[in-house]
């Protein structure tokens, strides 16, 4: 096993988890730009069953997470799992934003 990195992939819209040239896992968003920013709507994160057990999700969240309050947008968290990781890693408080109506109609059915 080579060394996991993860890789944010903007033209398809995902944070891919990869190991070597294999992708792993990914958390996947959308965006919507509310006129006084952009806001990034995670929606779905899956990780590779042989993987499972490793702590890969939190570390694809965690640098998800991180690079999208370093670009300065804001978090919605949809994804069940990215939900549950910021009720627990309260550094991105100030960056989330609770999904409106008008946020769930850019997800695509999953």
């Amino acid at each position: 096993m080579s060394e996991i990195r993860v890789e944010h992939m903007p033209e398809r819209r995902r944070y891919a988890l990869m190991d070597g040239s294999t992708r792993i896992g990914a958390t996947h968003y959308r965006e919507l730009d509310t006129g006084s920013g952009i806001e990034r709507v995670f929606f779905h994160t899956v990780v590779d069953e042989a993987y499972a057990g490793q702590g890969l999700a939190g570390k694809l969240a965690a640098a998800a997470l991180s690079d999208t309050v370093a670009q300065g947008h804001k978090i919605v968290p949809v994804c069940p799992y990215i939900k549950v990781y910021v009720t627990k890693h309260h550094e991105y408080d100030a960056d989330l934003v609770q999904p409106t109506a008008e946020h769930l109609r850019i997800v695509p059915k999953v």
